[in-house]
């Protein structure tokens, strides 16, 4: 079962790390805040995957106590890290959906939509791959992740829609900071402690 649960983080980690990749890129051609920042929030399904695939591979280890003591630390370290750099990012978020609230810039809806949609395919797939009734809490873990993602890109979608026929630029700047928004409270749970039950019991 655990070879299995591992196959499929790893093809999940996969399909999100080619969809960090095209919205990064797509934002980037777009010129939209909102799908940078939810380029962002694709970076925490990768980290929250990475964790749940190391904890899985950590628990194959033959028990002990002093070690399972130390590994535990190791995922409250890497929480930690994870939490303090989603909050500088949603910082830069906000900073950024200020400027532009002031100054809506031209946003290609039509790249927009395009990669906002891949992205959504590309959750689907995630939460085909990891499959549904987990009894396994890693799985479970990542399996919530990749449904905030999938939810958070449905939202892009919108802002997209929004502006191709309304032509209300503005649309795009609240829609990344609903997205900052949504960063911020996944630093937060990083920050006290708590690596998104990657490494409960």
């Amino acid at each position: 079962m655990k070879a299995s649960n591992e196959k499929r983080l790893i093809l999940a980690l996969a399909v999100t790390f080619v969809v960090l990749v095209a919205e990064v890129i797509g934002g980037l051609l777009a010129n939209s805040l909102a799908l940078l920042s939810d380029a962002a929030h694709v970076l925490t399904d990768v980290f929250a995957l990475g964790l749940s695939l190391i904890a899985l591979v950590i628990a194959k280890r033959p028990s002990d106590y002093r070690a399972t003591y130390g590994y535990q630390r190791i995922g409250i370290l890497a929480a930690l890290i994870n939490g303090s750099s989603l909050v500088l990012i949603s910082v830069f978020i906000f900073r950024e959906a200020y400027h532009r609230f002031f100054s809506p810039p031209d946003v290609n809806p039509d790249v927009m939509l395009l990669i906002a949609s891949g992205g959504l395919i590309g959750n689907i797939v995630m939460i085909l791959i990891l499959g549904k009734g987990h009894t396994d809490l890693n799985i479970k873990s990542a399996w919530l992740h990749v449904w905030g993602d999938m939810m958070t890109s449905i939202g892009v979608i919108i802002a997209g829609l929004v502006i191709k026929f309304t032509g209300w630029h503005l649309a795009d700047t609240l829609a990344s900071g609903i997205v900052g928004c949504i960063i911020i409270v996944g630093g937060g749970q990083g920050l006290s402690g708590r690596p998104s039950g990657c490494f409960s019991n």
